[in-house]
This record gives structure tokens, C-alpha cells and sequence, in this order.
């Protein structure tokens, strides 16, 4: 960690409302997490947008921010589920999906065309539509609709951990299911998982 930066000095000023405080964790952050979110979108477009909101969230947050070891996963983990709301909004866009599909895709996938994209995306449909009715419809309200996990346990009068089970089971099968197809590719993962 840099000398100047003191990270636990910073989250204390931050609880205080501290703005300066929040401009010098931007100032630590904003370029690892531009790194991390290109990496992880593989376009540029919109990172900015998302980095705003990851900082608009730690501001609001700023009470219940006390611990300095575990900040760093907490603005990674913060950053990376705000990229994938992104990613699926983003997905609705037909000429998005074209770009993330040849900046994602193994090269060799490259030359497939619109027919066997759809087949691709017919048979992960499929693959969905196999899972255990309760399963494909808690994955179906998490990845398709967006629902948090929090959501979609009241929706279903369960517990969230019951939904991250059921969603971890999912994701489970169709990893699997996309092996044994030879295609799991990085746009699969972030479209489905």
C-alpha cells in the first residue's frame, strides 16, 4: 500500500462525512478499478458511469464502513456486481451485444455467425429450461430479471441463503452443461453466471 495513502486515517474521516476523505480514496481507487471494470466489460463505454456509482454507494455507506482490512473486497465486490447490472442492461442493445460478443469470444468463435449465435443462445435456453422448476425460476428472477437476492427471497417467502443456494446450483449445471457443448466462453460467463 502506498506511504501516503492510510487507509484506516481515510475510513475514519470518511465515517465523519469527510469529502476530502472520499476524493483521496478516489483518487487511490479510480485506477484499479478502471482496470478491473475494462477488464471485466471489455469496453470502455460506460465505466466511468458505473465508478461514479460505486463511489456515490461508499459515500452512503460511509457509517457502516469500519474496517480497513476488508475495505478492498468490499469496493471490488461493490464495483463488480455493479458491473454486471451493466452488462445485462447493456444486453438489450443489439450493436453492444455484437462489440462484447468479438471482444469476449475465443478467437475461434470469432467467424460464427448470427445463426449459430442464436443456436448457441437456444441451446443455453435449453440448459436453463432443464433446471428444477424452483431453481430456473430463482435463477431466472436473479440474471434475467435482475432481482437481488434479497428481492426475490421475498417474492418466494424464503431465505436469502436458500436463494444463493438455489442460484449456486444453477450456475453449477450450466457451467457443466456448456463444457460438455465445448463452449464456455467469457460472454456465456458474464451473460448467464
Amino acid at each position: 500500500m502506498d506511504t501516503a495513502f492510510n487507509q484506516d486515517r481515510i475510513l475514519k474521516e470518511l465515517a465523519k462525512s469527510n469529502k476530502q476523505a472520499l476524493e483521496e480514496l478516489f483518487n487511490y481507487y479510480y485506477p484499479r478499478l478502471y482496470n478491473f471494470s475494462k477488464s471485466f466489460l471489455k469496453l470502455e463505454d460506460g465505466i466511468d458511469d458505473v465508478l461514479q456509482e460505486v463511489f456515490l454507494k461508499i459515500w452512503h455507506n460511509r457509517a457502516e464502513i469500519k474496517r480497513s482490512e476488508s475495505f478492498n473486497s468490499y469496493i471490488f465486490t461493490i464495483t463488480r456486481n455493479l458491473l454486471l447490472n451493466e452488462l445485462r442492461s447493456r444486453l438489450n442493445n443489439q450493436k453492444l451485444r455484437d462489440r462484447i460478443l468479438e471482444a469476449s469470444v475465443a478467437e475461434e468463435f470469432l467467424s460464427m455467425g448470427n445463426v449459430e449465435y442464436d443456436e448457441l443462445k437456444e441451446k443455453v435456453e435449453e440448459i436453463i429450461n432443464e433446471l428444477p422448476q424452483k431453481q430456473r425460476e430463482i435463477f431466472r428472477m436473479s440474471r434475467i430479471e435482475g432481482l437481488s437476492h434479497k428481492e426475490i427471497a421475498e417474492k418466494k417467502s424464503i431465505s436469502t441463503k436458500t436463494v444463493e443456494y438455489h442460484i449456486g446450483q444453477s450456475i453449477s449445471m450450466i457451467k457443466s452443461r456448456m463444457e460438455t457443448l465445448g463452449f464456455l466462453s467469457v460472454l456465456y460467463f458474464y451473460l448467464f453466471l
